[in-house]
């Protein structure tokens, strides 16, 4: 990082709580980074598991070596979508979720939605993730 460098920050109005794994909002400004939707296949496009933890760990793998072949890390992240298949699933494996994130992304937790779907294009794919981020 150059001393000119500024990291995204999160954005929270006084008097709000703290979210727990998310921001609300993120200030950021420098060259962005956009991250089509990733999911648990790995880079010879074969899916990990059928496990949503596993896929999990794949798409942020993939995730972040986009970020690093553009010269960004996760520190950068500003935005995530997450789509799951299944809220129930999702919702049951939380506790690896947030490990999994912490083991592989850090502790920056940028703005995030998570949107349960009734499918996704790859038919074993249980979490599709895209992201932004600015450095």
């Amino acid at each position: 990082m150059t001393d000119r460098e500024t990291l995204p920050s999160p954005v929270l109005p006084e008097g709000w709580p703290r979210p727990k794994g998310y921001s609300h909002a993120m200030a950021a400004e420098g060259r962005m980074v956009f991250v089509a939707g990733q999911v648990g296949m790995d880079p010879e496009g074969r899916f990990v598991s059928d496990d949503f933890v596993d896929q999990f760990a794949q798409t942020l793998r993939n995730t972040r070596a986009l970020l690093e072949e553009a010269g960004a890390g996760p520190e950068h992240l500003v935005r995530m979508t997450w789509y799951v298949t299944d809220k129930k699933e999702y919702l049951a494996n939380l506790q690896g979720v947030g490990q999994t994130y912490k083991d592989i992304l850090g502790t920056n937790f940028p703005a995030m939605a998570v949107v349960e779907v009734s499918a996704l294009v790859e038919d074993r794919a249980k979490v599709e993730i895209e992201s932004t981020a600015v450095f």
